[in-house]
Parts: C-alpha cells; sequence; structure tokens
C-alpha cells in the first residue's frame, strides 16, 4: 500500500511538473506574438464609415443610435493635403476628416487605414465569410492578407518613398 501510494505522488509530481513546464513554454510563445486587435469603426445607417472622436469606449458597450443623415453636422475639412491611393478605390461615404479614415473593400475581406502625410496605421481588418487574415506590420508599412485555400488578396499600404499609397492584388 505504501509502495502504490508512493508511485502514485511520484506520477502527480512528474505531470504537474511537466504540464507547468508546457504551459509556461506555451504562454512564452503566445505573449511574445500577440497584439491589440484593431478598433472597429461604427457603420451609420447609410453604409458609410466614419470615425469620431472623443472617449475610447470598451469593447462591450453598444454604439448610441445613429442620427438620420439630414440632421447630422457637417464633416469638418481636411487638415492636410490628400495622400494618393493606388488600386480600386475606397468605398463611398468615406470621410476625409484629420487622418483620413480610408476603407478597402476586396473579395477576401476589408481592411481600414488611416492614413496620414507621412504614415499610416490599420484601424481595422476584416475577413469575410470562410477567409482568414494576417497582418504585418514596419516602420513604413502594413500587409494586410486574406486567404481561403489557394486564394489570397493582399491589401498593401506603403509609405517608405513618399505619402501612403494603398495597393490591392489578388493572387
Amino acid at each position: 500500500m505504501h509502495r502504490g501510494l508512493v508511485h502514485v505522488l511520484a506520477w502527480l509530481l512528474a505531470t504537474g511538473a511537466a504540464v507547468t513546464l508546457s504551459w509556461w513554454g506555451v504562454h512564452t510563445v503566445m505573449a511574445g506574438t500577440a497584439y491589440d486587435p484593431p478598433r472597429a469603426l461604427p457603420i451609420t445607417s447609410a453604409g458609410a464609415t466614419t470615425q469620431r472622436s472623443g472617449p475610447l469606449r470598451s469593447p462591450s458597450a453598444r454604439p448610441a443610435p445613429s442620427r438620420s443623415p439630414s440632421s447630422r453636422p457637417p464633416a469638418p475639412a481636411p487638415s492636410h493635403t490628400p495622400a494618393r491611393s493606388a488600386g480600386p478605390s475606397p468605398s463611398a461615404g468615406a470621410t476625409n476628416a484629420p487622418g483620413r479614415i480610408k476603407p478597402y473593400d476586396t473579395a477576401g475581406g476589408r481592411a481600414v487605414f488611416d492614413l496620414g502625410t507621412a504614415s499610416a496605421t490599420l484601424v481595422s481588418a476584416t475577413p469575410g465569410t470562410g477567409w482568414s487574415m494576417q497582418v504585418w506590420k514596419t516602420e513604413t508599412w502594413i500587409r494586410v492578407e486574406f486567404s481561403r485555400g489557394a486564394d489570397r488578396v493582399s491589401v498593401f499600404c506603403a509609405w517608405h518613398d513618399g505619402p501612403p499609397h494603398v495597393d490591392v492584388g489578388t493572387y
């Protein structure tokens, strides 16, 4: 009886050590790859995407009901020279507010960039149904790739040689 109890105790200690070591290894690797998800922009009743200034809300907070298009105040004028963009034209209804939020709809999903005068940031990227997504970021470019099987759609925003420009490619 005593010998069996020692074997069980030794097995429990070995299993506990193995689980702890595995958890620590996976946790260390995953902590290095995690990033803050991009913020999604609210969609108005007309289907246009806008950015509102003000404090950030928690992800679980519900947005206030949108106003009708006729009661909406006029959009502010841009405070900088617009950046050029290549590829397909962005969705209709995008505002040219400071920071110039530009959505790009593709067959694989939607990528939204905040295009400044000398750099850009990814605001949100949402894969379409059945598609997956991967994002790469450096100091001079951002690439969002949507994939489904062998199909790939890439939205590439670069500003290393001038103002930000966006190219969309399918391969």
